[in-house]
């Protein structure tokens, strides 16, 4: 049997002064914390077999990928099935007291959690991330690969994985900024996944846009 690795990185802090949902905007690039925790997602994987690197096409996961992909001395590339979720709320703040919640007209968005009403179905990122996750495990066999992508789409695909239920708390995600979740397989079976955190406690940090 051949075990193959599949890392999925979530990118680094993003620079957001004015604290909105950036989803799938342009330009909102890594923090000089978000570039230092791409540092530390490269240094956790420091001695591992990888042989490819992809990331989501947006600015912060091709920012967090590169010292990756040079750590390892391949070329990165983007994945389009990586990016971010789409959400209605993208380009707006998110609350009741100063964002955009205090809006009633916004209110018809949020009334079904399971699908969710306000973004991208999740069994629609699961299809498009799975099919990522697998394509890259098919062309690492025997070897390792890392994948950026963003806090949703890595946490939904884990479920998945784990074969839990999609719908969850997005406060109770287990996807720290810059956190690797690693999937490993054994021929195409997921054999186990594990969790680490390399930016430690600053990457558990509350940021809107993921």
């Amino acid at each position: 049997m051949t075990e193959t690795v599949v890392h999925l990185v979530r990118h680094g802090e993003v620079h957001n002064p004015t604290g909105v949902l950036y989803g799938r905007l342009p330009g909102f690039g890594l923090s000089e914390l978000g570039r230092q925790m791409a540092l530390q997602a490269r240094d956790a994987l420091q001695g591992r077999d990888v042989t490819l690197v992809r990331s989501s096409p947006l600015e912060r996961a091709v920012e967090t990928a590169a010292p990756i992909a040079a750590e390892f001395g391949v070329t990165p590339t983007t994945d389009d099935r990586l990016i971010e979720s789409a959400n209605f709320f993208e380009g707006k703040t998110f609350g009741v007291g100063d964002g955009s919640l205090r809006n009633p007209a916004v209110w018809r968005m949020l009334w079904n959690p399971f699908r969710p009403s306000w973004g991208e179905p999740y069994v629609e990122v699961v299809a498009r991330v799975r099919a990522a996750i697998a394509d890259a495990r098919d062309a690492a066999t025997g070897h390792e690969a890392v994948l950026v992508s963003h806090q949703l789409p890595i946490e939904i695909a884990r479920r998945s994985l784990e074969g839990g239920r999609l719908w969850h708390r997005p406060d109770r995600r287990r996807c720290a900024l810059a956190s690797i979740t690693s999937v490993k397989y054994r021929d195409e079976q997921v054999v186990g996944i594990d969790y680490t955190e390399p930016a430690g406690a600053s990457g558990r940090q509350r940021v809107g846009g993921a």
